[in-house]
């Protein structure tokens, strides 16, 4: 090793070689473990050996124990983080506030805007020679009025600054955005918690706190927080696919292979590792510290990684979600935001901007173009003048100011306030959500939630306490109704009851001394395991004498439980060198497996299938009615020699002798039904998908309220519900789910596959008035894919282990389901704030528009100048958003049913309110601007030159428009036509502040403003007119809220969402080519019989021509995404496999798809959601992936044509 040192001095550069001296202090340098880090399986096995002599000798190097781990002292793990590095990946720099405004100002609008801008500030200071003159036509006289021309600049500065408050605006926003993230990324950080040995004792640390050397406790469910070698394993199974992109999960073990990897998922058994490279020397820390160096050569090539909210998902996750590496990662390079495909409202409001946005550039266009002919046509051919050179400056001035008029009905016309809007209201919620225990992850999970129709949760630990006992037991032939007196049990039975309990739990179930005098003891660890070892502690015995005698090394193998065994099972040597296995789990399935049974002697008699049956009736039944979870608890002798084959378990899970069966209570958590209750009153249905036995699961689902009795629902076992959905050839059929799902209450005994098959079949649904929005409750391992396929993933912050949170959406931080309650509450508040928000500024737009359009063809002018309309603006977008979006919700929100995927944005109701108040709006505006003169005796604003100062008309006209915004902005806080609008309103003060500071920047503006805002100061008797107009708001608003909306037939829904037949394109395509080649290989031989289909065949091939060429434009590049879709694409399969059958059946069996499609979403279980992205092997179903294995192969297309 010295040699080593020396040699590694020379060669690494100077800042590496002060490590390399420290070294001497611990037995290897920081690049030796990086080095020994790269390695794999038995390479690593035989460098430990080589250079160490073995793990325990690679530990005393290290100056750590196996057992006692370090000593904990500050000084010492302060050296270690000094030479070692420190358990933290740095997240890359947040943007500066510069580049935010860098980014504000690439707004289309505002850059056309500037341009204006800038072209009339140059054209103002230019003074042309030929103004003077008469033959540049009577529309450019009285252009000089009292050294006016000077003034000309004003408005230009005026546009600039405007423009700079927005961009101003925009950037603060998107800054304060950014820091709440990363606040948030931080919170969920320091939660962040792992198990560690230190001094002999467990304790849970901070994740940052690991050091090199620590001895580290790993489980089900882990995320690794870093680089280490194993000690110790159980079972220990890996899914290294966010490194290595494998989705198979690897077995380690120390003897073949020890290297664990940070950022990988412990997804079965248990073990210890010591600690050996943390933070930036990690494995995931190289391939981030890579990722950051590349990151921003890559940024300069390309600029398209303006993606904020992307860059900040990405940043911001250091240990969380680094270890994301590109499993976890190909969600969040996407982007941040839409998680699966845009959020329903996302989608919904893209849609309108666009045709919002469409229909303003029609109309800006259209201003100019009718501008410019009005005046070419006044001065040319009506005045018949010459266009002569001197004065052309007169007329591109003219011209520009057409052009800044165009540009403010566009500026008007474009809701850029929605974005704004939508981010403020979810930003604001998130902020609150997290007061109701809602940690939100995802920003659009938020909004989503309020549109949930459907929930299925978890029974245990969300329903329930998740605080087990046992509160009955059946041993030595008698059934116990509370834990019995351990003197009246057989004292064999007991024994090995206690013994049994005590060795096969994991030893990091522990039962503590309460944290205050007077609370219950804390339970920790496996909450089932922590019931038994209280049955142990009741029996007046102590679990850890005999753990102490026999410590976790001695085990001599361990059957973790996971979800497809339903048990745990632990094999122990015995001092006569036989073996004894414990056995504990699922009553119905261990008690199977026993051919014997525990007498009240404590003596071992024959358990026939008879007595099985007798006891499941008599005991197991009873318990399970009561909600008990029953759990068995066996044993089984083996023989020293020859010893028994290990690996073959199903050889070695039989013939178990059973000592006990126990009840386990877990109780309802209190608040629970009320929850329930108040969900189905909002429309959600509440399903419950447990893995305990079907009467356990009843009997709670009743006591939550879940089902009541004398509905119509059923319940079922995974293996029922999967006979019912799938065919013959063992495939998940879409109408078979949709006869099942809408009356399916409970779901019991199932598998992770059971749920995520449900969750996929209720969200692809087309069954019923509309699509379903589906959230779904989940806290372990194999909850992944549900939680990641569902609309809204809740996952458990106390239970829930860190693969569940990684794939949820939002974290329940107590676990509790009536925080979901209170989630759905926000969500529709978001929803309801985005929808007031609209119906607001959609009034405005419509008035702005028409008022600037019309008045610019009638009077060549815009009554409402660029200046005054940025101002709208900036009250309609910012501030209204601002006041809008930050309503408080309230209990009635959970009053309605919710409005589910394809309702529109925009109600009838609203549609109503938009345009009755736009005809209010326009017909004042109108009155004032053809008889403002005549009605106030005031000077017409009307046909005023260039450069005319402000008249006391448009100013009059300016004010009552804005003062009528401010009152429709009360309107606006009610949009299911309630008649009191001031309903809670001072329960909102950002609301209230924001109303009275508008109103007294406007008359700062209307007296003060001048020149830049083109107003004159006003009287106050035309001040008091001007508030009685805009008062005239709110009572017309009662006018129109008492029009009943379902008279207006005519009005049309704005804002859809996605319609069912608009389901993203490339979801049916994909679909469609599943089936393709499934029947396909069907229909070889009904060949012929379809040729007399042909005329049928060619008026469908009409239609689908028909349909194809609707769908061309809609080809989405996200379809591509991973390589199971790329090769089932048609443009990368045509040419390959389809030539080879005649073609007229070939596009039969197409057309046969393509109806069977239409008649209902196609049955494709595993689309490339769930197992291929998600990285958890699911295996749903092998018939079905032999024929889709890879559609694009020769060999395919050969047994095709065949």
């Amino acid at each position: 090793m010295g040699d080593m040192t020396n040699s590694a001095v020379d060669f690494y550069p100077k800042n590496q070689r002060s490590e390399s001296n420290h070294a001497g202090e611990f037995g290897c340098s920081l690049n030796e473990l990086r080095s020994l880090m790269e390695l794999r399986g038995s390479e690593a096995v035989q460098k430990i050996q080589d250079t160490y002599g073995d793990v325990n000798g690679f530990c005393r190097r290290l100056k750590t124990s196996p057992t006692e781990g370090l000593a904990g002292n500050p000084v010492d793990l302060e050296n270690r983080k000094q030479i070692f590095g420190r358990n933290f990946i740095p997240p890359k720099k947040p943007k500066t506030f510069l580049q935010l405004i860098w980014e504000a100002l690439q707004d289309v609008t505002l850059i056309i805007l500037e341009l204006a801008a800038i072209i009339s500030l140059g054209l103002s200071f230019y003074q042309p020679p030929g103004e003077r003159s008469e033959m540049c036509g009577s529309a450019a006289g009285g252009v000089e009025d009292e050294g006016e021309a000077e003034a000309g600049w004003i408005e230009g500065a005026a546009i600039l600054l405007s423009v700079i408050c927005v961009v101003f605006v925009t950037a603060f926003n998107d800054w304060s955005k950014e820091k709440q993230f990363r606040g948030l990324q931080s919170r969920i950080e320091q939660e962040q918690k792992f198990a560690v040995v230190r001094g002999g004792q467990v304790n849970q640390i901070p994740v940052s706190e690991i050091v090199t050397g620590d001895i580290a406790q790993i489980k089900y469910g882990d995320l690794l927080p870093a680089d280490g070698v194993l000690i110790q394993g159980n079972d220990l199974k890996i899914d290294e696919s966010s490194l290595t992109g494998e989705s198979d999960h690897v077995r380690k073990s120390a003897d073949k292979d020890p290297m664990l990897l940070s950022g990988t998922h412990v997804m079965e058994g248990s073990g210890k590792m010591v600690v050996t490279a943390v933070g930036v020397n990690s494995q995931t820390g190289i391939i981030f510290t890579l990722l950051g160096a590349g990151g921003e050569e890559e940024e300069k090539k390309d600029k398209k990684a303006k993606k904020q909210d992307g860059a900040a998902a990405m940043e911001m996750q250091p240990l969380k979600s680094a270890e994301g590496g590109d499993g976890d990662d190909k969600e969040k390079k996407k982007g941040g935001t839409p998680k699966k495909e845009k959020s329903v409202l996302q989608g919904k409001l893209t849609k309108l901007a666009v045709q919002i946005g469409k229909a303003g550039l029609v109309m800006s266009a259209i201003t100019v173009i009718i501008l410019v002919l009005y005046f070419a046509i006044d001065t040319f051919v009506i005045q018949k003048l010459q266009w002569l050179p001197e004065c052309t400056p007169v007329y591109i001035q003219f011209f520009v100011k057409f052009f800044i008029i165009g540009v403010t009905v566009l500026v008007v016309a474009v809701p850029e306030g929605l974005p704004l809007a939508v981010t403020i209201s979810l930003a604001y919620s998130v902020k609150k959500m997290m007061k109701d225990n809602n940690l939100v992850r995802h920003l659009d999970a938020c909004e989503t939630m309020g549109n949930a129709t459907a929930i299925c949760s978890d029974k245990t630990g969300t329903l329930t306490t998740n605080r087990m006992t046992v509160v009955q037991a059946y041993i030595g032939d008698v059934h116990y109704k509370e834990v019995p007196d351990p003197d009246a049990l057989p004292s064999k039975s007991l024994e090995m009851l206690v013994n049994a309990i005590s060795l096969n739990s994991a030893y990091t179930s522990k039962i503590l001394p309460p944290d205050k005098d007077v609370g219950l003891p804390r339970q920790v660890g496996n909450k089932t395991e922590c019931g038994l070892l209280g049955l142990i502690l009741d029996l007046k015995r102590d679990y850890q004498t005999i753990r102490d005698l026999t410590p976790e090394e001695k085990l001599y193998k361990v059957y973790t439980f996971n979800s497809e065994r339903k048990s745990m099972s632990t094999v122990i040597r015995m001092q006569d060198g036989s073996f004894r296995m414990y056995s504990k789990g699922a009553s119905e399935i261990v008690l199977k497996k026993c051919s014997n049974i525990l007498n009240s002697a404590g003596e071992p008699r024959p358990f026939r299938p008879r007595d099985r049956d007798e006891m499941v009736k008599k005991v197991i039944e009873p318990m399970a009615c009561d909600g008990l979870r029953t759990i068995c608890i066996a044993f089984r002798d083996f023989p020293g020699s020859p010893e028994p084959d290990w690996d073959n378990e199903s050889n070695i899970l039989l013939d178990l002798t059973c000592i006990a069966v126990v009840g386990i209570e877990d109780p309802v958590r209190p608040e629970v039904p009320e929850a329930i209750r108040k969900c189905q009153r909002a429309g959600i249905t509440v399903r419950m998908v447990t893995g305990d036995n079907i009467n356990t699961a009843r009997a709670i689902a009743i006591k939550c309220g879940i089902i009541n009795p004398g509905e119509d629902f059923i319940c079922l076992e995974g293996k029922d519900f999967n006979r019912r959905i799938r065919n013959e050839k063992g495939e998940v059929e879409q109408e078979r789910i949709d006869k099942i799902w809408p009356k399916l209450r409970v779901l019991a005994r199932s598998s992770p596959t059971d749920k995520h098959t449900l969750v996929k079949g209720i969200i692809d649904s087309v069954h019923g008035e509309r699509r379903q929005v589906v959230a779904v409750t989940g806290d372990g391992t194999n909850d992944g894919p549900a939680l990641k396929k569902a609309d809204v993933g809740f996952a458990m912050g106390i239970a829930g282990t860190d693969v569940a949170k990684e794939a949820s959406d939002i974290i329940l931080t107590d676990d509790n389901f009536s925080s979901i309650v209170k989630a759905v509450m926000w969500g529709r508040n978001v929803y309801d704030s985005i929808s007031k928000f609209l119906q607001f500024q959609l009034t405005v737009n419509v008035v702005a528009v028409i008022v600037a359009f019309t008045g610019a063809c009638i009077t060549q002018d815009s009554p409402l100048k660029a200046v005054q309309m940025l101002w709208v603006n900036l009250i309609m977008d910012t501030f209204a958003s601002l006041a809008l979006a930050t309503e408080p919700p309230t209990e009635a929100l959970l009053m309605r049913k919710p409005y589910g995927r394809d309702k529109p944005l925009i109600s009838r109701t609203m549609m109503k309110n938009i345009l009755g108040h736009g005809i209010y709006q326009l017909t004042i505006i109108f009155t004032l601007l053809f008889a403002g003169e005549t009605i106030f005796n005031i000077d017409s604003g009307r046909n005023a030159p260039l450069h005319a100062p402000p008249s006391e008309h448009y100013t009059i006209i300016f004010n009552t428009f804005v003062l009528m915004q401010l009152f429709n902005e009360i309107n606006a806080r009610k949009i299911h036509g309630e008649k009191n609008v001031f309903d809670g309103i001072f329960r909102n003060p950002i609301f209230c502040s924001i109303v009275f500071g508008t109103f007294a920047v406007q008359i700062v503006i209307i007296q003060f403003g001048g020149k830049p805002f083109s107003c004159t100061p006003l009287q106050i008797d035309q001040w008091l007119w001007c508030i009685v107009l805009g008062v005239g708001e709110l009572l017309w608003g009662q006018v129109i809220s008492s029009i009943p909306t379902n008279r207006l037939k005519f009005l049309k829904e704005a804002g859809h969402g996605t319609q069912k037949d608009d389901i993203p394109e490339e979801e049916l395509n994909e679909d469609a080519e599943e089936i393709d080649h499934a029947e396909r290989e069907l229909r070889r031989g009904q060949i012929l019989w379809f040729r007399g289909l042909n005329r049928i065949q060619t008026q469908i091939r009409v239609v689908k021509a028909f349909r194809s060429s609707l769908y061309e434009g809609l080809e989405k590049p996200e379809s591509k995404s991973s390589i199971h879709n790329f090769m089932t694409h048609p443009e990368f399969r045509i040419d390959d496999s389809q030539p080879h059958i005649p073609l007229i059946d070939d596009t039969d069996i197409e057309e046969d798809a393509a109806l069977k499609l239409n008649s209902s979403p196609p049955s494709s279980p595993n689309k490339n959601n769930n197992a291929i992205d998600s990285g958890i092997n699911l295996t749903t179903d092998t018939s079905k992936s032999a024929t889709s294995s890879s559609p694009g192969s020769p060999l395919h297309s050969l047994e095709t044509s065949l």
